[in-house]
């Protein structure tokens, strides 16, 4: 059973035994309709295919900041036609749910949470219609807290975890987590905490077939058991907040060399005026695709309901895009940097982001890879309910074991007005370029979309 099934039984069940909790909810919609054409909607370097699109759909949130439910779900389900049945037509959601349920008040908690994605079914292949599936990574069990005294309080956690893509099927795991966190409040802002966690992870084919550039293999995917003992501070004042994770990990294989790392994150954001913001984040971990799925600690789920104009650019509409995940089983030792700047005023919006990534595979060097980019976006209120955007994206993407780079570029314009409370429409152009040491994966596209969305 896909585990947004699961994730869904277990917030109606979460709402039927909470009496009254739906009351104090917050729940918003926004209803969409995208019509896209592109002249090479299959981003191919020598056969492009000139191909209109039509994208309803709908994006909404659910806020429940109750004594007994606590819930924050932001979700995109839409449906993809194209025109002249030229391609299957798709369904595809997208969503980021936390839920916790106060079972006993500062005793026991049951926590849910849930993401949902789609994904490319072959990440050295572009991005075609056939080229993506739906992913999905679900947790959920309980956590027993423990207080000693006014500052120092403890907790336990035993969670299930399953991962789950439609086509990639050694990607398909179950995995239990046991975590014990000691806690002390330096004072009310500042936080100091000792974390042990364990996690036992089972694929569900011990030998799987997969996809790499147009050709099938086959791969082991071996078990693995990753054990973590780390120390995290954390603090949050008016204009400031960090975030700061310091310790050890270590990876057992079954049947396989094991690997031992220190592990890193770091997470701070600084308002430095009323107009300038910074961010930065950094990690030295080891992860795998199902754990990039979640929410890392210091990140927050967005409220996609909200229109910002420089998320518009990206979706017009506010529909789904697809990710840049490799779908697999395998563990990788992950360095990333990144950091954001925002200058806003009343009528503008100044956005940059630099990032930096690198893979390290423990099992199989072939997705080694390291990225080096980031974006410029600009947003810029014309009349009250008038507002221009323009972006900016490029990307290097290099994959040392196959020697191949691509050096991928993608810009747009969005011109959105909001004529009516509830009623906006928004004309996007879109560019992307793209070009690859490797054969036949260069391209370049021109995208014009023209969408009307109703939002409550």
């Amino acid at each position: 059973m896909p585990a947004s099934v699961t994730l869904a039984r277990a917030m109606t069940l979460a709402l039927i035994v909470v009496p009254g909790a739906v009351w104090a909810a917050q729940f918003n919609y926004s209803i969409f309709g995208t019509v896209e054409h592109s002249d090479n909607i299959t981003l191919s370097d020598s056969n492009p295919v000139s191909q209109n699109v039509f994208i309803p759909g709908i994006n909404f949130s659910y806020l429940q900041q109750g004594s007994t439910l606590q819930a924050n779900v932001n979700g995109t389900l839409q449906y993809t036609d194209y025109f002249g049945h030229q391609f299957s037509n798709q369904t595809q959601t997208q969503l980021a749910a936390q839920a916790n349920w106060t079972v006993l008040p500062k005793r026991l908690d049951f926590t849910v949470e849930d993401y949902a994605g789609v994904e490319p079914v072959d990440s050295l292949a572009s991005n075609a219609p056939n080229n993506r599936q739906q992913t999905n990574v679900l947790s959920l069990g309980p956590t027993l807290h423990l207080q000693f005294g006014n500052v120092m309080r403890a907790q336990v956690e035993l969670h299930y975890l399953n991962s789950y893509a439609s086509k990639v099927k050694d990607f398909n795991s179950s995995r239990g987590m046991a975590a014990f966190r000691l806690y002390r409040d330096l004072n009310p802002t500042d936080t100091l905490s000792l974390n042990l966690e364990s996690q036992r992870v089972k694929f569900d084919h011990s030998v799987a077939t997969t996809t790499l550039g147009g050709v099938n293999s086959t791969i082991a995917t071996p078990d693995y058991t990753r054990n973590e003992a780390y120390g995290r501070y954390t603090s949050t004042l008016m204009h400031f907040n960090a975030d700061l994770l310091l310790g050890w990990s270590k990876i057992d294989f079954t049947h396989a060399r094991s690997d031992s790392k220190p592990m890193a994150r770091i997470t701070l954001g600084w308002q430095f005026t009323p107009h300038h913001t910074l961010s930065v984040t950094g990690a030295y971990q080891f992860s795998d695709a199902a754990q990039d799925m979640f929410l890392q600690p210091g990140q927050s789920i967005v409220n996609i309901t909200n229109e910002n104009p420089t998320d518009v650019i990206y979706n017009p509409g506010g529909g789904i895009s697809t990710g840049n995940l490799v779908i697999d089983s395998e563990v990788y030792l992950e360095k990333v940097l990144q950091a954001t700047y925002t200058y806003h005023t009343e009528r503008f919006q100044l956005s940059v982001a630099p990032t930096y990534d690198k893979l390290s595979y423990l099992d199989s060097a072939t997705f080694n890879q390291s990225t080096r980019g980031g974006t410029i976006s600009a947003d810029y209120r014309l009349h009250p309910n008038t507002t221009l955007t323009a972006f900016v994206n490029a990307e290097k993407l290099t994959y040392t074991s196959l020697e191949r780079t691509d050096k991928t570029y993608r810009y747009g314009l969005d011109l959105g007005h909001q004529w009516t409370p509830h009623w906006s429409w928004h004309v996007s152009y879109i560019r992307q370029v793209r070009n690859s040491s490797a054969l036949a994966q260069s391209y370049h596209e021109n995208e014009v979309f023209f969408s009307v969305v109703f939002r409550r």
